[in-house]
């Protein structure tokens, strides 16, 4: 389970920060902090932009509802406080190189989503470990 982890966490590193225009001699030229809380949903939704919406809001919350959940697992019955922590530090540190290296917009909404997204997969984690202790 631990290779399936580092495996997912690559492919998440992947696509949010290690994209086709990472250029690793280009630090603090292209960075874009955006620090307003979910204010480019509501034109979005205005504007009848669902799919962007939906790729936006529902990836934030979908890419790490599995960190959530491995978290959860691997440490063996882990907190669901701990594994809401680490969503939330490493999604920080996704945000921070995204600025550093210019691959992305760093947003706070980016930040809430992702921990939300750990938390419910740390929930869903729990659940299913009950599941399996209840049924042996």
């Amino acid at each position: 389970m631990a290779v399936l982890f580092i495996l997912y966490l690559a492919v998440l590193l992947r696509i949010t920060v290690f994209r086709h225009n990472f250029d690793i001699h280009c630090r603090f030229q292209n960075g874009v902090f955006n620090l307003s809380l979910f204010a480019d949903y509501i034109p979005m939704l205005r504007q009848g932009k669902w799919g962007l919406f939906i790729y936006l809001f529902g990836g934030n919350l979908a890419w790490f509802i599995p960190f959530g959940w491995f978290v959860y697992c691997l440490r063996g019955m882990g907190s669901i406080r701990g594994a809401v922590l680490l969503g939330f530090l490493f999604s920080f540190m996704i945000e921070a190189l995204q600025y550093v290296f210019g691959t992305g917009v760093s947003e706070v909404d980016d930040l809430v989503l992702n921990t939300l997204g750990a938390w419910i997969g740390a929930m869903l984690g729990r659940l299913f470990a009950r599941r399996r202790r209840a049924g042996r």
